[in-house]
């Protein structure tokens, strides 16, 4: 990196470091700013490695600004992000608009998952928002499980209850739960329906036949058959006597229509496979979604369909059977794909599942999947990963959402109850260093706080007879460190040697605190993050922490404690059991 590059990435490092200050009102962090600072500096990309070390001083120097001295200096650097904040200062405390036509207490919204495994990181976003809706107007959320294709996106009769539990880790709670493989009979009626209104005709052609008619604006041979045929012809699609592909039931529409996908639809299709639920397994003529979908939102009363700006069509389709029906149509908002940062798996439901079946996940809670029972795992609450959501708005464009809002807004979330902890990685690029610490006024044992900002909650003690420190942070030889809750000592060799000096040194910035543990008395430790199993050693009073909790390790950042006894754990490709403590890492 040149001198030029340099003092560019020190400048929109500092403005970063302002603004994600002054936003979270907290001090900031280096892994905070750093989603941001890359992807609004894509040339900075090519020297990721480097980045955080020229960043890292720039982020002490902002947290030991007050916020009056940060905002004078973010005016200097970037008034359009001051600005920026000075505008979230006075909007509205609606992060969503206003639904259209909406009254308080009558807003029926629904999300609608495809149980065919749990949900990724993307998924959150539909109740995230319909939640939220909810509680603004009073309103009711439904569940409805869309599990009509049996084939192509064949259910998984566990993601049922997962979904559920993934909306429950979300902070809500559906008011109906449905299954449409339990409504076959309801689709049925109604497509009977249909055919009375003259809406829908039974057609054997091949797919290939009907699609060059179609693109023609030809109408298909069967499209005049009467409504007893038809009945009879549909009555045996349901009876099952006809295979995959022998028979469909078109919406009659519009054959010149200018969009040709608008064009007499298929409504129900035959599907040779049986459901994996048994409650539906002796069914074999199925509704398409469209139709399925579009019933089932009038009988359940939805008022507002969220769905993708690439579903413009299902509305469009589903109108020609509320116009048959004379049903009024909900209102509908779209919007952008969203994108997830960080994680190198597809957001892809099909995709996390293949590599969990090849063994290269261990399951979906896995922290390289980008998964809700991953982030679960992990420790970060599902509040941080609704307000990160709602935050994106109601764009009809693509966004990206950045994982470090979601660090960041969970960092509000967990600190004030996150105590604090040392953890001594040991990595291939950086490995964990043994030494004695010497002196005959040396200390036994360092006493740092649970937690700085809550003295009430007392001190840890880590011995401090041979202790381990990465080897990154151990100074050149003769030069001074000092270890925190411990005190000053000097790089002698292969020892510490204890150096009776006061805090001041670590105030005039003569000398870099760092993290340390035990050598003997520290626990083995199994740190599972983003980027694969770290090990290291963890000071022995993290044995008292109760699984589950959060804490922070000092200069690593916040994880969740799994177990103290990896060895029960039931991953097939997980801990080896030789660790004493299993923790899952949230985020810097």
């Amino acid at each position: 990196m040149d001198d030029e590059l340099r003092e560019r990435v020190e400048a929109a490092g500092e403005a970063a470091a302002l603004f994600n200050a002054l936003k979270h009102g907290s001090d900031p962090d280096v892994g905070a700013i750093m989603g941001p600072l890359m992807g609004e500096n894509p040339d900075f990309r090519p020297h990721g490695d480097e980045i955080p070390g020229v960043v890292a001083p720039v982020v002490n120097r902002v947290a030991g600004m007050d916020e009056a001295e940060r905002r004078e200096r973010l005016g200097e650097l970037a008034p359009d992000r001051l600005a920026e904040l000075e505008a979230d200062d006075e909007a509205d405390e609606h992060v969503l608009p206003d639904l259209p036509n909406a009254e308080e207490g009558e807003v029926v919204m629904r999300a609608a998952p495809n149980p065919n495994g749990p949900w990724h990181v993307g998924h959150a976003r539909m109740p995230a928002v319909i939640g939220t809706y909810k509680e603004r107007y009073d309103g009711e959320f439904i569940c409805r499980f869309d599990d009509t294709d049996p084939e192509t996106k064949r259910p998984d009769l566990d993601a049922y209850d997962a979904i559920l539990e993934d909306i429950e880790y979300l902070g809500f709670e559906a008011d109906r739960v449905l299954k449409a493989s339990d409504r076959l009979e309801t689709y049925y009626d109604h497509a009977r329906d249909l055919i009375d209104a003259g809406g829908a005709y039974t057609c054997s052609c091949s797919g290939e036949e009907f699609s060059a008619l179609k693109n023609d604006a030809e109408a298909c041979p069967h499209r005049g058959k009467d409504a007893e045929t038809v009945h009879e012809e549909f009555s045996a699609m349901v009876d099952g006597e006809y295979g995959a592909g022998e028979m469909v039931l078109r919406v009659r529409t519009d054959i010149e229509h200018k969009n040709p996908a608008l064009r007499d639809w298929v409504a129900f299709r035959m599907i040779d496979t049986p459901h994996p639920r048994e409650a539906a397994a002796d069914y074999r003529c199925w509704p398409m979604l469209d139709f399925q979908s579009g019933v089932d939102d009038h009988l359940t009363g939805v008022t507002h369909i969220i769905r993708g700006i690439d579903l413009q069509d299902s509305a469009k389709r589903q109108r020609f059977v509320y116009d048959y029906f004379d049903w009024e149509y909900p209102e509908v908002l779209h919007w952008g794909h969203v994108q997830v940062d960080e994680y190198d798996v597809k957001l892809s439901t099909s995709t996390i599942k293949g590599l969990i079946e090849g063994g290269e996940l261990t399951g979906w809670d896995d922290p390289r999947a980008p998964t809700i029972r991953s982030m679960r795992r992990r420790g970060i609450q599902g509040q941080a990963l609704v307000d990160s959501m709602t935050e994106l708005g109601m764009s009809t464009s693509d966004v990206d959402l950045a994982m470090s809002s979601v660090y960041a807004n969970n960092r509000d979330l967990v600190d004030d109850d996150a105590n604090r902890y040392f953890l001594v990685r040991d990595r291939e690029d950086d490995p964990a260093v043994e030494l004695p610490v010497v002196g005959g006024d040396a200390p036994e044992a360092g006493h740092p706080p649970l937690h700085p900002e809550h003295p009430d909650r007392g001190d840890r003690e880590v011995p401090a007879g041979r202790v381990v420190v990465e080897s990154s942070d151990l100074p050149s030889e003769g030069e001074r460190v000092w270890l925190k809750g411990y005190g000053c000592v000097r790089h002698a060799g292969d020892e510490l040697a204890f150096v009776d000096a006061g805090i001041d040194v670590v105030r005039d910035g003569d000398v870099d605190v760092i993290h340390w543990a035990p050598a003997e008395e520290g626990l083995e430790a199994l740190l599972r993050t983003v980027s694969g199993d770290v090990r290291g050693i963890a000071e022995p009073a993290v044995a008292d922490v109760a699984p589950d909790a959060v804490v922070q390790f000092e200069r690593v950042g916040f994880a969740r404690i799994d177990a103290f006894d990896p060895e029960a754990t039931d991953e097939p490709d997980g801990p080896t059991g030789e660790e004493d403590l299993l923790a899952y890492f949230a985020h810097p």
